[in-house]
């Protein structure tokens, strides 16, 4: 027996009313490589907060400089060694800004007053009396700016010799190989002393030691690339229409590898950072009176016990830098690999 419920009745099967003018509509706006890319950053919260940092001391490696009176390379030897002190935090007595130190028999004690100081240094001065604030970012700024440049240049080279070396193959690509065996097998520390030492300390020398050796990593992972791409279908078809091997590689190739030159890039400015500031630690960077983060770490080494402040800044802004480079490298990393989509 069956109920008015059970009833199967011929109007369960006409079909359902579709309005044409809607049924072509896209519901959701369609995303390049990049935007989708974006898309996935920004659920990277370390990421994104690392970003956000990198920006603001970018900015501040410019801008730092110009927010004190104090030039970076004046000396002011009567105020020496004095300890940080920022006008509105100098009565907070458990923040390090109020001017404090402490003698040997645990005493402390206003170095401005006892000086009879009357000028405020944020981050204190060094032995010669130089602001630190304004080292700390001009030294920034040149740490930043020789690591870009370091991996700018790794980046071209990198890339080029890789892609050569893969798309040409054969004989060509075992010499090109064997080129690079050669290179990395002598320790990296070697070339770039012997490098800055017969060009003399300097910006441009440092570039040019950190690129001499630095660019074999980006070419090896490019080489392995081409070797991937170059019998798949849409280099063949550019083949197929006459395109030049130069054509094929710079703008079929590599466009498709932009992610990985990217994550290696940032993975290699960290790198550099470390790098420089080793080289200006041992005394083969900078000289006075320029500035970099090692240089900073270098002098403050050596009145480490009795200022500890002047080697903990430098120490926190370099490590700091680099734990920023690699979250963002990480995250990037995961946001242009499509086989981590969601």
């Amino acid at each position: 027996m069956t109920t008015k419920e059970n009833t199967i009745s011929k109007d369960m099967f006409v079909p359902a009313h579709v309005d044409p003018a809607k049924s072509e509509k896209i519901a959701k706006k369609s995303l390049n490589f990049w935007q989708d890319s974006w898309l996935r950053v920004r659920k990277n919260k370390g990421a994104v907060i690392c970003l956000v940092i990198l920006v603001v001391l970018i900015i501040m490696a410019f801008v730092g400089p110009l927010l004190t009176p104090y030039s970076y390379d004046t000396q002011t030897t009567k105020y020496n060694n004095l300890p940080p002190r920022i006008q509105g935090l100098e009565d907070v007595h458990w923040l390090p800004f109020d001017g404090t130190l402490t003698r040997k028999d645990g005493t402390e004690y206003n170095a401005y007053e006892v000086r009879k100081v009357d000028a405020y240094y944020w981050f204190g001065t060094d032995n010669l009396g130089r602001d630190i604030f304004a080292r700390l970012w001009k030294g920034t700024q040149v740490s930043l700016f020789i690591a870009f440049m370091a991996a700018l240049v790794d980046m071209l080279i990198g890339v080029t010799y890789g892609a050569v070396s893969g798309y040409l193959g054969g004989r060509v690509d075992s010499i090109m190989q064997r080129i690079i065996e050669v290179i990395v097998g002598i320790p990296n520390l070697i070339i770039v002393v012997l490098m800055i030492l017969v060009l003399k300390p300097g910006i441009i020398p440092i570039i040019v030691a950190l690129t001499i050796t630095g660019w074999t990593s980006m070419a090896r992972v490019v080489r392995g690339q081409v070797l991937k791409f170059k019998n798949q279908e849409f280099v063949l078809a550019a083949k197929t229409l006459g395109a030049s091997d130069l054509s094929i590689i710079f703008k079929h190739m590599i466009p498709n590898m932009f992610g990985i030159i990217i994550i290696n890039t940032m993975f290699s400015i960290p790198n550099a950072i470390f790098f420089e500031a080793f080289l200006s630690f041992i005394g083969l960077g900078l000289q006075e009176p320029h500035a970099s983060l090692g240089t900073l770490v270098n002098d403050g080494f050596k009145s480490m016990i009795a200022f500890p402040y002047q080697m903990i800044i430098p120490s926190i802004m370099i490590a700091l830098i680099m734990v920023c480079f690699n979250l963002v490298a990480d995250g990037l990393r995961d946001a242009l690999d499509p086989k981590m989509r969601d």
